[in-house]
This record gives structure tokens, sequence and C-alpha cells, in this order.
């Protein structure tokens, strides 16, 4: 770590930075064993319910059915409590995520969409994008989705791989993740395809096999995640057997980003590539250090004002997070944003992008000069982590490969004034 000056600064931001809206839809069909996102499995009872029907089933509770349009309502009311903290500003992307967003319908989509319209300034060219999982696909179901204004789909493929979907719990098979693609393309032309990588017994030509078949649908983005095991998922409790070995991963990880490369995607950020024009503008305003409002169960959101930044987080289980709506109390947590703190969450943000970073962005978005993190920067520069001119921070590729090491440098020790 090093030494971070911040004697003798009051901080403070002279201007707001853009702002977002997050959307959390908690319920999916079944927990997969790495997820560690605040996720909760429906049961539908005997299951005579088909998935698209889930929202149809029970009310509210955890492992339950859900009512779709009571959630909305939630939401709604959520999102007005929010309004205070962010009134005027006008909301430039949606992002709806889950869990399994694509088990609501699209008549609770268009409603949720509407009632947010009457209530904020959405920006007329925000991207509205809904994650949407294999297996909750039909033609008619997506047209709909499109007609609400959802303009960008974000599909969990994971892998095209039988062996590698039952591994990693998926309910959908290699056709399946095909066909969704399929009539996502159909009436969407901004599509994301996540994929993992380092999966257990995959190999190397299995790993680019997937790759290859998401390019060969010409979606405009693609993300690539390596499979991590996160506390607290049944991944972390019984290990998988046969997972590759770090130079193999290592191996993967490069031998994914020159084939999307080569196709025409640019790698913008640690596990995303799109194709020019086409990045994910939801995630890059988090990775530029932007605002965000987070409403649903256990969403987290990010709002500065010219005094200093809060984030806060709602009540994780549905059932309590429904409640704590009615009850006009809505958030479990909210916490001011330390000077101290500034400089790291600017950086484990920003220095997730390829390309770096304007200079001048980190007063922007933390109201502290440079001059304060000429320290860190020095022996990141030192190291080969960092490149620096006269406007613009980057990480080299060294830095992207070793991220923490570089991040920790940002970190405030204790005793630092």
């Amino acid at each position: 770590m090093s030494v971070i000056d911040l004697s003798a600064l009051k901080g403070g931001l002279k201007e707001l930075p853009p702002l977002s809206l997050y959307i959390h839809f908690p319920w999916c069909v079944k927990k997969c064993p790495y997820c560690d996102f605040n996720s909760h499995e429906f049961k539908p009872q005997a299951g005579s319910i088909a998935i698209h029907d889930a929202a149809n089933v029970g009310r509210n509770g955890v492992g339950q059915g859900f009512d779709e349009m009571a959630y909305v309502d939630t939401l709604l009311r959520d999102f007005e409590l929010s309004l205070p903290a962010i009134w005027g500003r006008p909301i430039t992307t949606i992002f709806m995520g889950g869990g399994t967003p694509s088990l609501f319908s699209p008549q609770a989509m268009d409603a949720l969409l509407s009632g947010l319209r009457a209530r904020a300034r959405i920006h007329p060219d925000a991207e509205i994008t809904m994650e949407a999982n294999p297996g909750t696909f039909e033609l008619e179901r997506f047209a709909g989705y499109r007609s609400a204004g959802i303009n960008r789909l974000s599909i969990g493929i994971q892998s095209f791989h039988p062996g590698h979907l039952q591994a990693l719990g998926r309910i959908h098979d290699g056709d399946e993740a095909r066909r969704a693609v399929e009539i996502a393309l159909t009436h969407f032309d901004n599509v994301n395809l996540d994929l993992m990588y380092a999966l257990p017994q995959q190999t190397l030509a299995q790993a680019l096999a997937d790759i290859d078949t998401a390019i060969s649908y010409g979606v405009s983005h693609i993300s690539a995640y390596h499979l991590t095991i996160e506390p607290n998922t049944l991944f972390a409790v019984q290990l998988p057997a046969n997972l590759p070995d770090d130079d193999l991963s290592a191996d993967m990880q490069e031998a994914i980003e020159a084939r999307l490369e080569g196709a025409g995607y640019v790698h913008y950020e640690t596990s995303a590539f799109g194709k020019p024009g086409r990045f994910a503008r939801h995630n890059v305003n988090y990775w530029q250090f932007g605002d965000y409002v987070g409403i649903g169960a256990g969403a987290h959101g990010k709002i500065s004002a010219h005094d200093g930044i809060v984030r806060d987080m709602r009540y994780k289980q549905p059932a309590a997070y429904i409640q704590a709506v009615a009850d006009g109390q809505p958030v479990q947590t909210r916490n001011k944003v330390g000077r101290k703190d500034l400089p790291f969450e600017f950086m484990m943000n920003l220095l997730r992008l390829t390309g770096g970073f304007e200079s001048r962005l980190f007063t922007e978005r933390t109201g502290l000069p440079v001059s304060c993190i000429q320290s860190p920067l020095q022996q990141a520069l030192a190291g080969g982590l960092i490149e620096q001119d006269l406007t613009y921070i980057r990480p080299t590729l060294k830095g992207q490969r070793f991220l923490n090491e570089l991040l920790t440098l940002f970190l405030h020790e204790e005793g630092e004034v």
C-alpha cells in the first residue's frame, strides 16, 4: 500500500455524474451452484406450471411462487421513495438483473417501464437491458419485451456444451442455448451473450468452441468470465472436480481475448468485448464511477451529491423487502463513502477499463485532486502496471493480469490523514 495524501483537502463534487437505474428481480428457476447473487428459487406446485407461468404461482415468499404485478407495484413504490435523492436528474440507462427477469411477463415489464417514465425523466435514447436465461424464451414473449421498450438483451448462455452446462447446474442444454440466441436476434439488434470458461473438465479447444459459436451469430457484445469459486455457494462447499489449473486457465484467457479481438470485438473491460459503438453503456457508467439507483430485493445503489457519495442496499429477502417498501423504509444499510476510501473505490472500477481513463475524471467523480494519489501512481508506473501521460492513465497488460496487486496500491492505510 502507498501513502495517499488527503491532508487539508475538503473534497466535494462540482458536477454530478451520469445516473443509471438498476432493477433486481430475485427469483430464478434453479439456484446455480456457482452463483452468489441474491436469487431465490420459486417452487411451483407439483411441477405442473410451465416456466413462463411462474409469476402466476403463489405470493411473494422465499422458495415459493411470486405475484409479478405486486412486485412491479413494490418496485415503483421503492423508486418513488428514491426520487428526493435524484430529483431532476435524467436516467441514461436501465438494467434489469437477477435472478431471472425474463420470468416476468411482457405485460409486467410494460407496466414497470410505463410507471418509471411517469415518475422520472428517462432519456429518450436510454439503453434498457434485460437479463434472460435460455429456457424462458418464447418468440411472442420476446416480441412483447421489445414492444415494452426493452432494447438490449443479455443472455446467460455460459456454454453451448451440454456436459459443461450440466456441471454448472444450468436448466438449459446446448440446443436451447442456440434457440435462445436465434429468438433474441429476431427482435433485438443489441444482444450480449454471457459465457464462462475454466469450467470443470473443459479443454482449451472446448473453451474456444463456445467463443466461436457466439461469434458466429454476429451478436453485438460478448462477456467472457473466468469461473470463480465464491463464498456461500454450493461450489464453495463442494469444489467441482477437474478444474483447469492456473496455466491452462491463463492460456484460455489469452486465446479467448485473441479470438474475439480477431473477430472485430473490442476488449474494453476485463471480461467485456463489444463491437465498436456497442459497449454496455450501463456497465460503462458503473466502471466510470457514475451514479445508479438500485431498486428491488438486495439491490445496491450509489448516489453522489455535492457534499459526498452515499452507497445503500435494500433488504435481500423478497418478503422482507416487500414489507420494508410497504413501511416506507426499503433501505437496509446506507453509508457515506469516506474521503480516505474514494481513491480505492474509484480505481477499483476505472482500472477495469483496458483503455484507462482521462486523469480529470478522478477529480470530477471523487472531488479530490490527482495530486493526492501521486505516490501510488508512481509505484504503479515503476512496477510496469500502468501507463500515464499528460491526460490519460491506463493499465498495462501486466496491470490487467495483476489487477488486484495494482489496486492494493490505492488502499488507505490506517493512520493516514
